[in-house]
């Protein structure tokens, strides 16, 4: 099995040299995800590749997102960074209620990118990058519909798929009020089914308790039935992610 997985990596290396671009600053761990993205199929994985490199290049040319480049959204202080959660993977969490649908759409874009590149590098472990995933919670607690932002969520599923590929772990949706029903039903229509299946909606006290098991008391709020404190993203010191 790993001599045809690193058989199937080196044919995406030729493909992608085909395509004019080059995969020799990035490590395995990376390019596997493209592959695992696209069904273990070289030239697929590598045509995703080279797009997610010209986007890359056109989108973060300085290699990131600085705070000064999304102050609006980081001024509701609605994304939290929990550290790593029994799975090993950093947890993320999203106060919807903060949320309000963005006027700027190009610089709301800029902010996913910070808070999935702050949240993945976060868990950066040790010499082999390119695997991180992170763990995510949407809480709905709240919410209104002054707050509901189909589009800005499509736009961060879409993100997540075309351009972090394998980087999600599991989202979890909590307290999803009756009127948001219809919306995550649009909003479904977008997402891949390997996307689906890693997201699990919290409706009753077992799923809840199963949540709180999965996700753990450590890094989990007091909030959600766990012990830890809230912490604002800009709050959290991590390195510039490396892909």
């Amino acid at each position: 099995m790993a001599n045809q997985q690193q058989l199937k990596l080196t044919q995406m290396k030729e493909f992608v040299q085909m395509l004019s671009s080059s995969a020799e600053k990035y490590g395995d761990p990376t390019l596997e995800r493209f592959l695992v993205a696209r069904s273990m199929d070289p030239n697929k994985a590598a045509k995703m590749f080279v797009s997610w490199q010209k986007w890359r290049t056109s989108f973060v040319p300085l290699g990131f997102i600085p705070d000064s480049e999304v102050v609006q959204q980081l001024e509701s202080r609605k994304i939290f960074l929990q550290g790593s959660c029994n799975s090993g993977h950093p947890l993320m969490i999203l106060n919807a209620s903060k949320h309000y649908p963005a006027k700027d759409h190009h610089q709301f874009k800029k902010f996913v990118v910070h808070l999935l590149d702050k949240g993945i590098a976060s868990g950066i472990k040790g010499t082999k990058i390119g695997n991180e995933k992170i763990v995510v919670i949407i809480d709905l607690q709240k919410l209104s519909y002054k707050n509901v932002d189909a589009r800005g969520l499509i736009s961060g599923f879409q993100f997540l798929q075309a351009y972090y590929p394998e980087r999600l772990a599991r989202l979890y949706v909590l307290n999803m009020p009756w009127f948001f029903v219809s919306v995550w039903k649009m909003v479904s229509r977008f997402l891949e089914k390997a996307t689906l299946n890693k997201i699990v909606i919290v409706n009753n006290e077992e799923q809840r308790k199963e949540f709180v098991m999965e996700v753990g008391k450590e890094a989990l709020p007091e909030e959600f039935g766990g012990n830890a404190k809230l912490v604002a993203l800009q709050d959290v010191e991590a390195h510039q992610l490396e892909c």
